[in-house]
């Protein structure tokens, strides 16, 4: 998978418009001061005049030993640099999912158990209002109210924990936005099943009927489902650290694009392409523990 994800993105970064040590000296220097002249010498410096498949297998060869290079811009290790932002991005992808489960799971429960109502109608429409929002229109709406009009949090930055509370918010209702209708496609198949009607026959309560066989039946799709919604809360983490200059992998990634940083953006894209893996890894551990037939199966 490191191979694969590294590959990918030593091929795409190599077919971006432009010079590419322009781009660079034009980070390093300033727009104003880059010429010819630093740009010769900071192709030189990089290797950057050397065929393609020789900086492909020195990457390699260095991926082997975990060496994933010097920043192009700053100059710092790759390594030291993710690891700085690894702390972040997963602070905004915790709460965001936090968020996305605390808004979610009580809308999609109460849409379906009473389908077709009032309650279920509204909750649709406002699901369809902000799933069909791009995340970074979201996060602006939300900064145009919360920050700009009523003047209760910071448009953005970092350090404070106020500040995590806009891009998490947005985050989580993007998720939540579409979790919330798969919690109640899963609640109303759960609450007409032949062994949920069953146990109420027998004369359980109500609540203790959903606590003992409607929750872990509800969470199984939901879990499942949510292993694909990864892919969107990656998508996700990169365009919300860019509109609140969260300094995550995202934001990092970014940057990378735009400077032609090229060990920085096969480092980023490398982590998050572990970050995927390990977390369906542990959807699928979840989702066994839930189920244990398909494992026996």
């Amino acid at each position: 998978m490191a191979w694969s994800v590294g590959t990918l993105t030593f091929v795409l970064v190599r077919t971006l418009p432009g010079d590419m040590a322009y781009k660079i000296a034009a980070s390093r220097y300033g727009d104003d001061a880059v010429s010819t002249a630093s740009a010769a010498a900071v192709r030189a410096e990089l290797g950057l005049d050397s065929p393609a498949w020789q900086q492909y297998f020195h990457w390699l060869s260095n991926l082997i030993t975990l060496d994933l290079g010097d920043s192009l811009v700053s100059g710092a290790p790759v390594v030291q640099e993710l690891q700085h932002q690894l702390g972040y991005t997963l602070l905004l992808a915790v709460c965001a999912m936090l968020v996305s489960v605390i808004i979610a799971f009580p809308l999609g429960i109460l849409s379906g158990a009473r389908p077709s109502s009032a309650v279920d109608n509204s909750i649709m429409v406002g699901s369809t209002f902000v799933r069909a929002q791009p995340v970074f229109s979201l996060g602006l709406l939300l900064i145009f109210l919360f920050a700009m009009e009523l003047n209760w949090l910071p448009v953005a930055g970092f350090g404070e924990p106020r500040h995590l509370i806009l891009p998490a918010l947005t985050l989580g209702l993007s998720l939540a936005a579409i979790s919330n209708r798969i919690i109640r496609s899963s609640t109303i198949n759960v609450l007409h099943s032949a062994y949920y009607q069953f146990a109420r026959i027998k004369g359980m309560s109500r609540f203790s009927t959903f606590c003992r066989h409607g929750i872990r039946n509800i969470l199984l799709p939901v879990i499942a489902f949510m292993g694909i919604q990864l892919i969107g809360l990656i998508e996700g983490v990169i365009m919300v650290e860019s509109v609140f200059a969260w300094p995550g992998i995202g934001h990092g990634l970014s940057h990378a694009v735009f400077a032609r940083d090229i060990p920085m953006l096969q480092g980023a894209a490398l982590v998050f392409g572990l970050m995927f893996v390990a977390l369906n890894t542990l959807i699928d551990v979840c989702c066994a523990r839930l189920d244990p037939r398909g494992v026996r199966q």
